[in-house]
């Protein structure tokens, strides 16, 4: 039997197709400034007798899909709980959104806190700080590392904190260190959410944050905890909607 995941992300969005309860494929695309074209055109790419769509957009494309939708929430416990069953708590920073969530042994949602207002802390503030500092989105985690000591940033909003490091740039800061101060920031805002919740031994760090290894790492030094980072961290909501199908 062959099921799919889609996860209709705010940035990407992520196609997991499950052959008799095993990965067989997965795909992962722009959003685009048409997300409903995009879906549309992955559906197309879709081989499967059952599908389940979750994440960001889910509710746009409900009506022009065939299949169920479930939260993130409940897709990224089942997908993180199916790779790592001694998981207990999921970290998911994303596009445009970070969430926390703690499960149980079963991998049923306990508790859970979302910051969906504020871009400061996820990709999008990430990718708007690198092109600030003129690095890429790819490899401004390694330059963070580089450096020498961290800059303080004070600024909580995308807005203010772009505006503080362009002065920072001005007043001829280096840019590695201005990056690890950013880093840091990002890190410290999600041990607190973290804490909130309710702070677990075994964690799933999920989304493409998860990718920069910089944020892996002082993440892990603020909590005093070794993070689990799936293989593609990207995909781990679609594998949950995929696995939902079964």
């Amino acid at each position: 039997m062959r099921v799919a995941g889609i996860d209709v992300g705010s940035r990407t969005i992520k196609l997991v197709l499950l052959k008799d309860g095993a990965l067989s494929d997965f795909m992962i695309l722009d959003t685009g400034h048409e997300p409903l074209a995009r879906f549309k055109e992955v559906l197309g790419k879709c081989v499967a007798e059952k599908a389940v769509a979750t994440g960001y957009g889910r509710h746009l494309v409900k009506s022009h899909f065939d299949g169920a939708i479930m939260t993130e929430i409940k897709a990224h416990s089942l997908g993180a709980h199916h790779l790592y069953p001694k998981c207990r708590m999921i970290v998911d920073v994303g596009g445009q959104d970070s969430k926390v969530i703690r499960i149980d042994g079963e991998g049923h949602v306990e508790n859970f806190e979302m910051n969906d207002r504020c871009a400061a802390g996820t990709g999008r503030f990430l990718e708007i700080m690198a092109d600030t500092l003129g690095f890429s989105i790819e490899d401004f985690g390694n330059q963070a590392l580089k450096a020498t000591k961290a800059i303080k940033i004070s600024s909580t909003c995308t807005v203010f904190s772009e505006s503080e490091v362009v002065s920072l740039i001005a007043k001829g800061e280096n840019r590695q260190n201005i990056a690890l101060g950013i880093h840091r920031a990002i890190a410290s805002r999600l041990s607190t959410m973290v804490n909130r919740v309710g702070v677990q031994k075994d964690i799933v760090f999920s989304g493409g944050v998860a990718k920069n290894k910089c944020i892996v790492s002082l993440l892990e030094r603020e909590l005093g905890i070794k993070l689990y980072v799936p293989k593609e961290p990207q995909i781990v909501g679609a594998f949950g909607a995929a696995l939902s199908a079964i």
